[in-house]
Formats: C-alpha cells, sequence, structure tokens
C-alpha cells in the first residue's frame, strides 16, 4: 500500500513488532462485507484452527470455509541465499518465526495490515486486502528500498474445511491443480474451487506436492481443542520483486471473470476510497484519531449475509437487501440480541442510517410467534429462538433508530410486528416467556434453555440459567412498553398508548416493590426463580438505570451506581460477577467446560462499559471527563490482541488479559457509542 494515500485516513503502528510474544499474541484480522475473512497473528502463522487467508463465505450448506490457509514467503538473494519471512509451529515446541526477526514494523492502515521487513538492506513491505463482497484475499508485496534484485517464491498450503471443524480432520482426496494464467485447485467433494493468480514479472510455477505435517495451533491447545493439523501444498510460485512496484497473490474462490475484474492496484484503490468514504459519511468528530479506527472496526461487523440466497432474493424482490452484523471474529455468526444492542454504535454513530434501516427490516421479517431469532448456525437458513430478550432489544434499536432519523415510514411499517411482539409477551410465548399478570413482570425460562444474554452452555449444562424475572428482562420490558406507547401517541393513536402505558405503570411499581434488595442495597439479579430470589450481585441491574426508560425509582440510583462501581467495575468493562460470590472466577482459560463456568460467573464484558456510562450520566449530568475516562482502558487495549478491535471478554483480576472473541460487534459498538454519541438525546 502506498502510505502517503492512506495516512490521512487512519494509522496505528506497533514499533514492538520484533517481540516475538507480541508477534504471536496480536492478530490481524481483514474481512469481506459478506461474512468472510482472512486472519492470522502479525507472526505469519496460523494459531487458531480459525485462522487462514482465505476463509470464504459460501451458500448455505457450506458456511464460512477455510480455503487458503497459509503462505510459505520466503525472499531469494541473487547470490541464491534465502530468507523466510513467514513462521511456522511444529509439535514438540518446534517454533519458527524467522520473519520476526527482520519484523522493523507492524501497522494499520486505513484498517488493513502492513508488514515492513528488513532484510540485509533490502526494505519490504507486505500488505492484504479483500475487495468488498469478494470471496478474494490479496497479499501485495513491495521492495520500497535495496540494492539488488529479489525473487519472491510462494508456496500456498491448504486444507478445505468448515473453519469450526476439527484440524485433525484427514486431508480431503486427491488434491488437483490445474495450470493457466489462473492455477485452479480442486478436491473430492470440496467445498468450491479455490483459484489462485500471481501478478508480478517473470512469474513461474514449480510442480512439488507435499504435506505439511505436525503443525501446532498454540491458541487451541490452550483452549483444551485438537490442535495437531496438516496442510496440503502443490508447490512455489516464484515472481521477481522489482524496486519500487508491487506484485501481487490473487486468492479467490469467485469466477475467473470476478477476480480478475480488477487489477490488484484497482482492487487497493477501490477499496482505500470504500474506507475513505466509510470516514466522510461519519459525523465530524468520528473521522480522526481513535473514533475513526472504531469507524473502520465497525465496518468489519456489517454484512450481507452470503448464504442465505432465498432471503436475499426475496429482499431484492422488494428493492432491498438483507443486512446483518456478525457478532463476533472468528467463530460467532449472526445474533439477533449482539445486532440490536450494536446497532447504534455500528450504524446510527457512523452515519450508515440505511443500513440500520436494511438490519431493522431484515429481522422485522424474522420475527416467529412475537420472538426475534436468537442465532442463525453458520452454513443454515433458519435461525434459532431461544431468547428472552433479542426481542426487547429490539424495540430499544427501532427506538434509537426512530430518534435518530425521523424515518416515520419505517416505524409505520415495523410498528404492528412490534404491537404484537407486545402481545405475545402478555399472552405467553415459547420457553416459558410471558407476563406474570399478578405483577406485571415478564418471567422465562425452560429446561435445558440459556435465554438471556448469560448465555453459557456445556454437555448440556447451562451454567446461569436464571429462570424466573430476570431484572435486565424486566427493565428492558418497561423500556419497551413506554417505547411503544410513545409510537402509538406519535401514530395518533393514544387510546392504544394508554394500555401500554398502564401496563408499563405496572411493571415500575411491581419492579421497584419486589426487586430491591435492601440488604446489599442494590437489585436482585432474579425475583421469583426456582430457588426463590438471587441476591447475586450482576451488572444486570445497570439497565433498570441506563435505559431511555429507567425502571428504578431515581432515589434509588446512587446505591446500584455506587455498589457496581465498587464491586464490579474493572478498567475494561464490567465484571459479570462480583468477587466473593460462589462460584466466582477471576480467568477465563482453559477447556471448553471450564472457559464456560467462567464466562458469566466474573468474566469482565468490554460491551458493559457502555451502559455503565449511560447510568453515570444520568446520576451525574454533564461529567463528560468522567465518563471518558472510563474508556480510556479500552481504547489502549485497541492496539492488543485483535489489533485495531475490541476484545469479546477479560480475565476479571489484573492484568484483566484479553480473552474469547478477537473482535466483538457490541464491544467496539459501545466503545464508540460513547466515545462519539449520536445525535439523538436519551
Amino acid at each position: 500500500m502506498n502510505p502517503a494515500v492512506t495516512a490521512s485516513i487512519v494509522r496505528r503502528t506497533d514499533s514492538r513488532a520484533r517481540d516475538p510474544h507480541l508477534a504471536l499474541t496480536r492478530e490481524w484480522l481483514v474481512t469481506n462485507g459478506i461474512g468472510g475473512y482472512a486472519s492470522a497473528s502479525m507472526a505469519g502463522l496460523g494459531t487458531r484452527k480459525y485462522h487462514g487467508l482465505l476463509v470464504a463465505a459460501l451458500p448455505n450448506p457450506h458456511g464460512r470455509t477455510v480455503m487458503l490457509n497459509h503462505l510459505v514467503e520466503t525472499l531469494v538473494f541473487e547470490d541464491g541465499s534465502r530468507v523466510q519471512l513467514s513462521g511456522e509451529e511444529r509439535t514438540g515446541s518446534r517454533l519458527s518465526l524467522p520473519g520476526v526477526e527482520h519484523l522493523r514494523e507492524f501497522r494499520l492502515e486505513a484498517g488493513l495490515p502492513v508488514w515492513v521487513f528488513e532484510v540485509d538492506g533490502h526494505i519490504i513491505e507486505k500488505s492484504v486486502l479483500m475487495p468488498h463482497r469478494q470471496n478474494t484475499t490479496l497479499l501485495l508485496y513491495r521492495m520500497i528500498d535495496g540494492r539488488s534484485r529479489l525473487r519472491l517464491e510462494l508456496r500456498p498450503a491448504l486444507h478445505f474445511r468448515h473453519h469450526e471443524a476439527e484440524l485433525s480432520n484427514e486431508l480431503q482426496a486427491n488434491y488437483r491443480y490445474s495450470l493457466g494464467d489462473v492455477h485452479e485447485i480442486t478436491c473430492d467433494g470440496g467445498p468450491a474451487t479455490l483459484r489462485l493468480r500471481a501478478r508480478g514479472p517473470e512469474v513461474s510455477f514449480q510442480q512439488q506436492p507435499e504435506e505439511i505435517s505436525e503443525l501446532h495451533y498454540r491458541i487451541e491447545a490452550e483452549r483444551g481443542y485438537r490442535h495437531e493439523g496438516r496442510l496440503w501444498s502443490p508447490g512455489v510460485l516464484t515472481m521477481a520483486l522489482p524496486l519500487g512496484d508491487s506484485v501481487a497473490l490473487v486468492a479467490s474462490t469467485e469466477s475467473i471473470d470476478t477476480m480478475n475484474a480488477l487489477e490488484p492496484q484497482e482492487a487497493v484503490a477501490a477499496e482505500l476510497e470504500r474506507r475513505a468514504r466509510l470516514l466522510r459519511r461519519a459525523p465530524p468528530e468520528a473521522r480522526s484519531g481513535v473514533a475513526a479506527e472504531l469507524v473502520l472496526a465497525a465496518d468489519q461487523f456489517v454484512i450481507t449475509p452470503a448464504g442465505r440466497t432465498k432471503d436475499a432474493a426475496r429482499a431484492f424482490a422488494e428493492g432491498d437487501e438483507i443486512k446483518s452484523v456478525i457478532a463476533g471474529y472468528h467463530w460467532f455468526t449472526d445474533w439477533g440480541r449482539d445486532t440490536m444492542i450494536s446497532l447504534e454504535g455500528l450504524t446510527l454513530c457512523t452515519g450508515r442510517t440505511h443500513e440500520a434501516a436494511s438490519i431493522l427490516r431484515t429481522f422485522g421479517h424474522y420475527v416467529r410467534d412475537g420472538l426475534l431469532p436468537n442465532m442463525f448456525p453458520d452454513g443454515s437458513n433458519e435461525g434459532l429462538y431461544h431468547t428472552a430478550d433479542a426481542t426487547l432489544w429490539f424495540f430499544h434499536a427501532l427506538g434509537r433508530y426512530h430518534a435518530f432519523t425521523g424515518d416515520d415510514a419505517l416505524l409505520a411499517r415495523l410498528l404492528p410486528t412490534m404491537i404484537d411482539i407486545a402481545e405475545k409477551h402478555v399472552e405467553g410465548t415459547r420457553f416459558g416467556i410471558g407476563v406474570d399478570p399478578d405483577d406485571g413482570l415478564l418471567r422465562q425460562g425452560a429446561e435445558g434453555y440459556q435465554l438471556t444474554w448469560m448465555d453459557a452452555k456445556c454437555d448440556g449444562w447451562v451454567v446461569t440459567p436464571r429462570r424466573g424475572k430476570a431484572v435486565e428482562i424486566n427493565a428492558l420490558w418497561f423500556n419497551a412498553l413506554r417505547v411503544l406507547a410513545g409510537w402509538l401517541r406519535h401514530a395518533g393513536r393514544g387510546r392504544e398508548a394508554e394500555l401500554y402505558d398502564r401496563r408499563a405503570d405496572h411493571v415500575r411499581e411491581s419492579f421497584n416493590r419486589r426487586f430491591w434488595f435492601a440488604q446489599g442495597g442494590y437489585l436482585y439479579d432474579v425475583v421469583d426463580g426456582p430457588q426463590g430470589n438471587s441476591a447475586e450481585c450482576r451488572p444486570n441491574q445497570v439497565f433498570a438505570i441506563s435505559l431511555p426508560h429507567a425502571v428504578l425509582d431515581r432515589s434509588r440510583w446512587a446505591e446500584v451506581i455506587d455498589v457496581v462501581r465498587q464491586r464490579l467495575l474493572t478498567p475494561v468493562g464490567l465484571r459479570s460477577l462480583a468477587p466473593g460470590s460462589a462460584n466466582y472466577a477471576p480467568r477465563y482459560f482453559g477447556s471448553l467446560k471450564e472457559r464456560d463456568a467462567a464466562y458469566h460467573q466474573g468474566t469482565v464484558w468490554g460491551w458493559l462499559i457502555g451502559p455503565w456510562i449511560d447510568a453515570w450520566r444520568k446520576l451525574h449530568p454533564g461529567d463528560d471527563a468522567g465518563a471518558r475516562a472510563w474508556l480510556e482502558g479500552l481504547i489502549a487495549h485497541l492496539g492488543e490482541f485483535g489489533l485495531g478491535s475490541v476484545a469479546e471478554v477479560f480475565d476479571a483480576e489484573t492484568p484483566y488479559t484479553a480473552r474469547g472473541c478477537i473482535a466483538q460487534a457490541w464491544s467496539v459498538a459501545e466503545l464508540l457509542r460513547q466515545l462519539v454519541g449520536s445525535r439523538a438525546s436519551a
């Protein structure tokens, strides 16, 4: 990439790139707007089963599929000497990071990764990008300075498999490689054809098929999964690397016409212009610095799902297109709850109101029995509906959208759906979700299901079932009733609005009578559960203050805020359970069962910094400096773990190590929302 072109957009540089530990624990991510991605460690090797240079979002039922896992990159000098830039790790602690020794700088330019190597007086720059809405990856190499001609050898290595599949799965049978201007790799039963095209002078290919075995994936080992894999390579692509000119390898599952439509430098220019346009659409305060970096990070999550072709055809027929939000990379798909929580930060705070409307219309179509989908499994056309809160967050998201845009047309389109949702909740719907007529509170729970955002489940064990009347569910229910009443009044339907106001009044009275835990000076987490009322000190009580319509009496705000600040607040978010509680877990680490046991039992969630600051601002209006101070820990975190993004979770104790997904939608969205804000008032 040309720094002169991109420096004016946004840039993050890490001069500590030669530190092997940092190079292995920092990860980069590039996405394509349809769910696919490229990602690996800064050191140039895969440490997760999800890592790959082309993870294509293929039509259902295939889903996201690793098509190009790795490149062995080698510089060849005129005297025949060789220097490998990529790394690898084999079983038995055989770690080789030759490129890190020569890595002078790693940076993100316009959110895209760039490496700068210095080898024997030669300066080599490498960059990666994916053209928008294509399953295509471009790897570009340029010699910036050097006294002699070099050649670049690239050995592609692959194992076609779903990105969730075990590393130890057998390689597909009968890999085949066909030569031509575009090289094609297929195999028996393969999900797609991988096409490779080298662009540069003096390109040649030498067939040297080999199997690369005993590859070790260290993060999979830490996470308790199978961590040894094999890759197959067809041979070596070679090209000259002249001074000043870029050469490229294009890897794609698209048709030849599509992958050849733009020359590499044209594709680079197009993608940089697209990213610059994202910043121009953002509010002025989000066009530079950390905020601009987060605008580009937000773009990674807003997608047009590649696999759901039937839904796409329906939307096209209506003059629309389906839009959704990937909850987190690498393993999450689009989740209803995460989408609705993230919508304001990802779209309204970035000037992407058109996409926000498409997301709301898309999910409005998926409502069933008064419920929004909890999530869409990868490779599936059908959503799963086991959630008690995603639908209530739908009210919040639509409310924020309408307050921001004044789009009465979309409100009118969705209002019948929202009324039906409210009535289904009053009558009772699936998973035991329904209003208790005695107190107007919303209860939920079904054996074997996890229905709130604290949704860890392992081998049939629901870790935090929270059956009964959960505190944030009822805060959201109250907010939904008030928002719905406001919409009806706005539509001139005042008499109908009165019904929902009366229901909200009933909820408010019952909530303040039932949820106050006087002995602790905070709110019960659940009332009327199988074991009675739960006095566990959790962050869910913050929503009783933070939502636009706060259900908690103002006289109790200060006590709740003080308890949360003293027991749950950390520099990177809120703990999911207070220290000293039974089952409190200080670290999110180990096997799947160990991690699930800690997931909502102390582990810190970055996204909760958003509602915490909302609640803080309500109690301390005008304290902008104090609110901004709560963001500093997450801002500092942008230079670690998932570079330029915000992690899913953190350990509950110092040093608050980042864990889980390297890039999480609601973590980015809430940091950006609080940093920039939207024009609509709460």
